[in-house]
C-alpha cells in the first residue's frame, strides 16, 4: 500500500493545469496569477520628491550658503520646473513632485524659515545630495518581473498591476467542483431524521473549506447506494464539472459500488488505499477528458483530512501555485502509535519561548468525530516506520486553513 508521499507524488503527476483566461483588475482578488507582472517603466518613473520642502543644489551649500531665493512651487502632478543657474536659487516642493531639473536634495521646512520669497536654512542643517529623493527607477527598472507567476492576487498585488497599467490580468480559470456525498443514511441538514439516518455534513465542509482555499464554484449532490442512481448520475456530473470529490462508497462493503462504476465509466484507477490512518480507503483517477475524481472515506475527519492532505495541494498545482513544503512543528507531548500505517493527527499549535512552533496532539474521539476537530488548527503526519514519537520529535504540520 502506498504511503502519503507516494500517493501525493502520483496525484500531483497526474494533475493537468487549469487553463487560463483574461480577467479584469478589479475582479482579480485571489485568481493565480499565470503571466508575469513587468514594470512597464521605471518606477518611480522620475526623480520623485519624498517631503515637502526646498529643492535645490547641494553643491551651492557647499561654502556654507543658507539663504536662497524661491523661484517657483512644484506640488505633485505639475510638469517640472527647471531650476535657475544662479547658485542660490531653490523651488518649493511638495511630497509627491518631480524633482526640479537641476535639483538634486531637498530640505524640508522644519529646517528652513521662510521671509517673503526667500528662505534662510538653519545653520546645523546637513545638505546632501540624493537627501528627500525616491531615485528614478531605484525601485524597479523598467521589464524587470514584480510579481511572477504563481502568485495569488492579494491588494499587494493589485496595487503593482494598476501601478504598471495592469488592467487585465492572466490568470488561471476557476474550476468547477462537484462534491457529492453517497450513502442511503444521509438526510439534508433541515429535513427530518429518523433514528437511523444521519445530517449531511461532510459535502457541506468540504464545500466551505474549498471556498475558504480560494475555489468559490462549488455544488453540492447526494447519491444513494443504488447502482442505477449511481451509473446515471455520476456520468453527468463527471461530465459536466472540472474536479469531482466523492465522499464515502470507496471501501470494501457490499454497497461499495463507487470504485467499478468508476471504473465502468471510464475513469482510471491511479490509486486506491493509502497506508494512513484516518484515510485508508482513498481513491484517485482520471477520466478520459483528464478531469480528476478523488474519491475520499465517509468518515467525516477521514475526508477533512484527505481533502486537505491531498486535495488542496492538488488543485494548488493545478491552479500554477508553486510546490508549498509543509510547516514544521514540534510535539509538546509523546505519541504512541502501534499501526504500521501514517497517522494524521489532529493538534492546536502555538508559538514556543524561541518563536519555534509546537503542536499539542488533540486526537477526535473516532474518525467520525467532526466536533472533535472544533479548536485544532490542524494536524501533523507522523510516518508509519516507527510507533513512538517523544516530546520535541520535528514533524510536518499542515494547517486547516
Amino acid at each position: 500500500m502506498l504511503t502519503p508521499a507516494e500517493a501525493e507524488r502520483l496525484m500531483l503527476a497526474a494533475m493537468a493545469s487549469f487553463p487560463t483566461e483574461e480577467c479584469a483588475l478589479s475582479a482579480a482578488h485571489g485568481r493565480i496569477l499565470r503571466a508575469d507582472l513587468r514594470a512597464d517603466r521605471d518606477l518611480p518613473p522620475f526623480d520623485r520628491v519624498t517631503l515637502d520642502g526646498y529643492a535645490l543644489r547641494a553643491k551651492d551649500a557647499s561654502a556654507g550658503r543658507r539663504e536662497f531665493v524661491l523661484e517657483a512651487t512644484q506640488a505633485a502632478g505639475m510638469r517640472p520646473f527647471a531650476l535657475g543657474p544662479a547658485n542660490d536659487a531653490c523651488i518649493e516642493v511638495m511630497t509627491g513632485a518631480v524633482l526640479p531639473e537641476g535639483a538634486d536634495c531637498v530640505v524640508p521646512y522644519e529646517e528652513a524659515e521662510k521671509h517673503g520669497e526667500r528662505i534662510r536654512i538653519f545653520p546645523a542643517v546637513p545638505i546632501s545630495a540624493g537627501r528627500g529623493v525616491h531615485r528614478r527607477g531605484s525601485d524597479h527598472p523598467a521589464g524587470e518581473i514584480i510579481v511572477p507567476a504563481g502568485t495569488r492576487i492579494s491588494g499587494r498585488e493589485i496595487a503593482v498591476a494598476a501601478a504598471i497599467g495592469a488592467a487585465q490580468l492572466t490568470v488561471s480559470r476557476v474550476p468547477k467542483i462537484a462534491v457529492v456525498a453517497t450513502g442511503d443514511e444521509l438526510v439534508e441538514v433541515g429535513d427530518a431524521v429518523a433514528p437511523h439516518q444521519i445530517r449531511r455534513s461532510n459535502d457541506h465542509a468540504l464545500r466551505a473549506a474549498l471556498n475558504l482555499a480560494g475555489y468559490p464554484w462549488v455544488e453540492r449532490f447526494h447519491l444513494h447506494d443504488m447502482r442505477h442512481e449511481i451509473e446515471h448520475m455520476l456520468w453527468h456530473i463527471i461530465a459536466e464539472f472540472d474536479v469531482v470529490l466523492i465522499t464515502g462508497g470507496v471501501s470494501k462493503g457490499k454497497f461499495d459500488f463507487l470504485p467499478a462504476e468508476l471504473d465502468a465509466q471510464g475513469v482510471t484507477k491511479i490509486f486506491h488505499g493509502v497506508a494512513q490512518r484516518p484515510g485508508k480507503p482513498l481513491w484517485f483517477g482520471l477520466n478520459p477528458d483528464a478531469t480528476p475524481v478523488f474519491a475520499l472515506p465517509g468518515n467525516p475527519v477521514s475526508a477533512y483530512t484527505c481533502l486537505h492532505r491531498y486535495v488542496l495541494p492538488a488543485l494548488a498545482q493545478a491552479s500554477g501555485l508553486p510546490p508549498a513544503l509543509p510547516r514544521r512543528a514540534v510535539l509538546t507531548a509523546a505519541v504512541t502509535f502501534k499501526p504500521k500505517l501514517a497517522y494524521l493527527l489532529p493538534v492546536k499549535v502555538a508559538s514556543g519561548t524561541q518563536g519555534e512552533l509546537q503542536a499539542t496532539p488533540d486526537p477526535s474521539n473516532t474518525s467520525g468525530d467532526f466536533g472533535g476537530l472544533v479548536g485544532t488548527d490542524g494536524f501533523v503526519e507522523l510516518t508509519a516506520d516507527v510507533s513512538e514519537f517523544p516530546a520535541g520529535t520535528v514533524v510536518p504540520f499542515y494547517p486547516w486553513s
